[in-house]
């Protein structure tokens, strides 16, 4: 399987590009890692190749905060400038310049 490099990388504010919602990636797997459950779960005209990287986000939506595994091209920056709302943000993440979170010191992948 090739290898491919991540586009965006730990501490970045990404949206989804089809769904309503946005979050910060936390860790980045090179290509899928996860179930093979997850993925039939994924429907099927909106289901990404799994050789690419995918993203571990807290992401949030109107309605909620959640973890999210997404793929590279189901992707955007979210460029709003605004924090995520997620509550796990703050044991993850030191500070937000606005453009980019930075992980606490402790914390390293």
């Amino acid at each position: 399987m090739p290898s491919h490099l991540a586009k965006y990388s730990i501490g970045q504010l990404v949206r989804h590009r089809i769904y309503p919602f946005r979050g910060v990636i936390f860790d980045v797997d090179p290509t899928f890692s996860n179930t093979e459950e997850y993925w039939l779960s994924i429907p099927e005209r909106v289901r990404p190749k799994k050789d690419q990287p995918f993203y571990h986000l807290l992401a949030e939506n109107e309605e909620s905060a959640y973890v999210a595994y997404v793929s590279e091209q189901n992707l955007v920056l979210d460029d709003t400038g605004e924090p995520v709302g997620h509550p796990q943000a703050s044991q993850i993440f030191q500070s937000f310049d606005g453009v980019q979170y930075t992980l606490h010191p402790r914390i390293g992948h």
